[in-house]
């Protein structure tokens, strides 16, 4: 694009930048905490708060723990969290995904009974569930089963559902994974239900911390034949497209802050649907860490990152630091 604009001693961009006030009038990119959604981790067992060594501020709730957890969240203005649970037992199938009360199922009945406004998105993925930690079913090979983990995937969003979850997200990265769970939904009565399709999700090296979180690391391989190649962005069109086809009605990339571009190219790509990125446990774990090491401003750099995600195209901002963003930007 060209410009006309002249050059100095006439044209001095400081101008607009002498004081707060200044700043705050011409700023082009806002935050605010009703852009965050705040993930949860929850487990069997009372009165548990467990801290997750990797991750730090961050703990596995039992339910017990979860109505003033909720009431938190809501009176900061965070308006929607994201549940992932870590079941009694694990199995090959993962049972407990789709069980009527399995811990999902009662963290969305607790949360929605202490904090009635907060919007509840649930995690619809095997990885937590199945004693092998990947993200589908598999074959004797140890090869992950596409099409025959999607009527697992339909029949845990349809229990999700029916405990009260407002919207599911898919996070497997199974090919016809939105068709498939959009159809059990609708077939079980729940057509007005949003889904959240991870659209975009990379192998990434920053997961590391989450898989702490919810013991959910794969006890062998990796997740690379489902899970983008971190090299790919033109891919990321041709996996929204499909999931949009499909009926998902949110989009998300994932991990964020080295996909930027990415997010980028999907807000110009889908400029109509709400478009999410998920600032990750290691993205969180890293300022974290140098936060405490005293080799940078926690405060400065996490409202900078959250900043740069929604000014790359983000309308929502999945992450760990969204309690504390929304305290820091209400005193601002």
């Amino acid at each position: 694009m060209t410009n006309n604009y002249p050059t100095f001693p006439l044209s001095r961009p400081r101008r607009l930048r002498q004081s707060p006030a200044l700043r705050s009038m011409v700023r082009e990119t806002a935050l605010s905490a009703h852009d965050f959604i705040y993930p949860l981790f929850v487990q069997h067992g009372t009165e548990v708060r467990l801290p997750i060594p990797s991750m730090p501020g961050q703990y596995r709730l039992s339910i017990d723990q979860l109505a003033g957890e909720a009431k938190e969240i809501a009176d900061l203005g965070i308006p929607a969290v994201l549940l992932f649970g870590i079941p009694a037992e694990k199995d090959p199938v993962g049972l407990e995904n789709f069980a009527a009360n399995g811990i999902v199922q009662q963290a969305i009945r607790a949360i929605k009974e202490a904090a009635p406004e907060l919007l509840v998105v649930t995690d619809v993925c095997l990885c937590e569930y199945t004693d092998h930690g990947h993200c589908g079913l598999l074959d004797d090979a140890g090869n992950v089963l596409n099409d025959e983990t999607l009527e697992v995937l339909g029949n845990t969003a349809v229990s999700h559902a029916r405990a009260g979850a407002d919207i599911v997200a898919p996070s497997g990265m199974m090919d016809g994974m939105v068709g498939a769970i959009r159809h059990a939904l609708d077939e079980a009565g729940y057509k007005q239900l949003p889904v959240m399709s991870y659209a975009v999700k990379y192998a990434s090296a920053f997961y590391g911390p989450f898989r702490d979180a919810a013991d959910g690391a794969p006890k062998f391989g990796d997740r690379k034949t489902h899970q983008m190649d971190p090299a790919n962005a033109r891919e990321a069109l041709r996996e929204a497209a499909i999931d949009v086809a499909e009926g998902a009605d949110f989009l998300m990339v994932k991990p964020a802050l080295a996909y930027l571009d990415v997010i980028n190219r999907l807000r110009a790509a889908y400029p109509e649907l709400p478009l999410a990125a998920y600032n990750v446990s290691g993205e969180y774990s890293m300022i974290k860490a140098a936060a405490a090491a005293g080799w940078l401003d926690e405060q400065g750099a996490v409202l900078e990152t959250l900043l740069g995600i929604k000014r790359a195209g983000a309308d929502l901002i999945i992450t760990y630091h969204a309690k504390d963003a929304a305290g820091w930007l209400s005193n601002q």
